[in-house]
């Protein structure tokens, strides 16, 4: 009998009908259902990294194995001041991470969005090389040992496969992204190197990130391997595409990962996840329409996208070494406020009270059929 009512709770939130009930998260949990496939991770907020939010911590610890932050390792906040390094949150996470058992991933050494404001309009090739040279040495041996692996470079292709214009391929050259490595290999040699993109399982621009791969190895240098960022719109996710490109890479044989996975529910005039870029008519309402609650019928197809995913990733968990949503729950999203400011955003797993979503069981359920 018990076992038949928790049957038909599920199939009653699968079918978006939730009430005001707020389910408790029945065990085992992520990490628990998937051990022997791949670790799950999740993203932290400064906030939640300084422990400021309780409701957060007790999910994390109870749901993810692997902790990114989500921005506090990115170079404005780690070099704010030129030469002026503040490991402050980057060492709590590392701190938190290793009570609980967890591993860290690093976020990210190079990039060109969220520079400090210093480096952001630098012209001279010595000032970026020295910035590009000190930062990479000064963090990653910093953390060697202490994490699990680094997002050397973050975001450095076109929507071509070519290289993206940014201040450090125009001053230092196309090859700034090997050397980048390069000097990530000599200042963390125990911290495995990845490269992180977004839309990378697009055939144009996974091209272009297998050529960049195979230019980093031939010239001598270690990467181990390539994060796709899981930034997909529910109904409309690439499982083909998805699953050529985790073969693609696999057979480069580096390990694959699913770095940034979160699901958009609402309008969009464009595809990927570019932080420069924006909607073209921010006033309409109709590009934010779920204020009060997302319609069952979305949250049905959020749940059936995320099964999807799920089936998919355990078909290849052979290749697959790790899948990180990016944020603990929805009101955390960065989708909340790109490419629109105050949207109402329903990415995640886990809704604005840390409870979980029907996309939540039927992932677990991913698992079970």
């Amino acid at each position: 009998m018990q076992k038949k009512l928790k049957t038909l709770t599920l199939a009653l939130l699968v079918a978006g009908c939730t009430g005001s009930q707020k389910p408790a998260i029945d065990e085992p949990t992520l990490k628990e259902v998937f051990n022997d496939d791949f670790t799950i991770g999740t993203a932290l907020s400064a906030d939640q990294i300084e422990g400021k939010d309780a409701a957060a911590d007790s999910l994390v610890r109870k749901q993810f194995n692997v902790l990114t932050a989500e921005n506090s390792m990115k170079s404005m906040f780690l070099q704010p001041e030129w030469g002026k390094f503040d490991f402050a949150l980057g060492d709590k996470l590392v701190e938190y991470a290793r009570q609980n058992n967890m591993q860290v991933i690093g976020h990210t050494l190079i990039w060109h969005s969220q520079l400090p404001s210093y480096a952001q309009g630098m012209t001279s090739k010595d000032s970026v090389q020295t910035f590009f040279r000190d930062h990479i040495q000064t963090v990653a041996s910093r953390y060697d040992q202490k994490i699990l692996g680094w997002d050397v470079v973050n975001e450095a292709l076109n929507e071509d496969g070519t290289i993206r214009s940014t201040v450090f391929q125009r001053l230092l050259g196309d090859d700034y992204v090997t050397e980048a490595f390069r000097l990530a290999q000599q200042a963390a040699p125990d911290t495995e190197l990845y490269y992180n993109d977004y839309n990378i399982e697009q055939p144009a621009k996974r091209a272009g990130a297998v050529r960049l791969i195979r230019q980093i190895r031939e010239a001598g240098v270690r990467i181990d391997g390539v994060g796709i960022q899981g930034h997909w719109h529910a109904g409309k996710v690439p499982l083909k595409d998805i699953e050529d490109s985790i073969l693609e890479y696999a057979a480069l044989g580096i390990k694959v990962m699913i770095t940034e996975l979160d699901l958009e529910v609402l309008p969009r005039d464009f595809t990927g996840a570019e932080i420069s870029q924006r909607m073209k008519d921010p006033a309409d309402p109709s590009l934010n329409p779920y204020t009060s609650g997302l319609p069952d019928s979305v949250q049905t197809q959020l749940a059936t996208d995320y099964e999807a995913l799920f089936k998919l990733f355990l078909k290849h968990k052979d290749k697959i070494s790790r899948v990180t949503f990016w944020g603990v729950n929805d009101g955390q999203s960065w989708l909340n406020g790109w490419p629109l400011p105050g949207r109402t955003n329903y990415p995640l797993l886990f809704d604005r009270e840390y409870q979980p979503k029907p996309a939540y069981y039927k992932v677990i359920d991913a698992k079970k059929n």
